[in-house]
């Protein structure tokens, strides 16, 4: 569980005003000195992430956030920093000192109820100052939850850390507790999956990259099994075996000559297309793709990327697809990348976005951002879902997925 990726860790997000002890009750729950603490306001500046195994829920990712009343010099920075937090929340923690409520918590709370996060508030210094009842059912009737606290209270930690176990039990989504399967519900028991994976510069040294280590592991969680093989080897290898495969997944940039060597009987979807299902919405990534076909020569298009590296000789979001859209629209285009949280403000001035599989980001931010973007009123595809698009081979590429596919072809239909 330590290895898990932090995007498919439980998002919990620790809110609340200066100094009520939001950073001391993240390292009460670690058991170890995270978060630098103080008395002084507006020590926390940057969120800071800490992963943990917190059984029985699993893997974890928690995020502690600057104070909602920071008045300091980089106050407007860090409050800007707190709101994107609600992008990637999937539950939040709402710490709040006895007998105290203001405005502050009240916006929180608006914000979470909008985007229907759930809240679990926390009373933390009951040692210094115990909350009266009445401030505890008016607690009740604004969050889902309530838990009192003392983080300078180490002997009752366990205590503590159970009963906010049980606490985020109650308000953790429930996709999160049966998290949908990558790819495992396309095959059958004792299935086989053909994993096309080309080794290029793009692959880390010795190792192969997550979204396909991710796949491997979701086949064999599913008692599948699963042929590994890169692209020259596919047509000698689906020779070699005696019955055809469940399923083949191929690295979207491989997709045109894995089709060509697949029988049409055989399913074939990439790794890419694979990851908006699980991520986000295929369908809506599915007929965003439509909106290629109405791009012209001068528009402006975001590629998001989200993670931030290096970009190596031929990177797929920085040269291949660029590449592939001036060719297809026949003439030059304004392309911007935004990289990791980096996600632009001025989502109308683009005619299309092209978002990575994100296995960086955990389904609710990469939900948020489609959200936004459909309210900017801009259409948004997906990697995988661009490639073969572009290589002529996506209706194949969503057969797998009859709802995906059907949002394509509506889409065209309606272009």
């Amino acid at each position: 569980m330590d290895k898990t990726p932090k995007a498919n860790r439980l998002h919990i997000a620790l809110l609340g005003r200066t100094n009520v002890g939001k950073s001391s009750l993240l390292n009460l729950i670690i058991g170890q000195d995270i978060a630098i603490t103080s008395t002084v306001a507006g020590t926390t500046t940057d969120i800071v992430e800490k992963a943990m195994e917190l059984l029985p829920l699993g893997p974890v990712l928690f995020l502690d956030t600057a104070g909602l009343d920071d008045v300091s010099e980089l106050a407007g920075a860090r409050l800007e920093k707190t709101a994107q937090v609600f992008d990637r929340a999937d539950a939040v923690i709402l710490v709040v000192e006895a007998d105290v409520w203001t405005a502050d918590e009240e916006a929180v709370l608006a914000e979470a109820e909008k985007r229907r996060i759930p809240v679990l508030a926390v009373v933390n210094k009951i040692d210094l100052a115990p909350p009266s009842s009445e401030y505890l059912n008016f607690l009740r009737q604004k969050a889902r939850t309530v838990l009192t606290v003392s983080c300078a209270d180490p002997v009752e930690r366990e205590t503590y850390l159970n009963e906010l176990k049980k606490r985020l039990l109650a308000v953790a989504p429930a996709d999160f507790l049966a998290a949908p399967s990558l790819v495992g519900d396309l095959l059958p028991p004792g299935g086989l999956a053909v994993l096309v994976v080309p080794i290029d510069l793009q692959a880390p040294k010795g190792r192969l990259i997550l979204p396909q280590v991710q796949t491997l592991r979701d086949i064999l969680d599913n008692d599948a099994q699963a042929l590994v093989v890169k692209e020259r080897e596919l047509a000698a290898a689906l020779a070699n075996l005696r019955q055809p495969p469940s399923l083949v997944v191929t690295d979207s940039q491989a997709i045109l000559k894995v089709t060509a060597d697949v029988p049409p009987a055989i399913p074939v979807t990439t790794f890419s297309i694979l990851f908006a299902r699980q991520k986000s919405d295929l369908a809506a990534m599915a007929a965003g793709a439509a909106a290629i076909d109405r791009l012209n020569p001068g528009d402006r298009v975001l590629i998001a990327e989200a993670c931030s590296h290096h970009a190596l000789e031929d990177d797929i979001g920085r040269v291949k697809i660029p590449r592939w859209l001036r060719q297809y629209v026949g003439g030059d285009l304004q392309i911007d990348t935004a990289c990791g949280r980096d996600y632009p403000d001025n989502l109308a001035d683009y005619r299309l976005i092209f978002h990575c599989g994100a296995c960086m980001l955990n389904r609710r931010e990469m939900l948020s951002r489609l959200a936004r973007a459909r309210a900017a009123g801009v259409p948004v595809t997906n990697y995988g879902v661009a490639i073969s698009f572009l290589q002529g081979v996506l209706a194949r590429s969503l057969a797998p997925f009859p709802a995906a596919l059907a949002a394509f072809e509506k889409a065209v239909q309606k272009a």
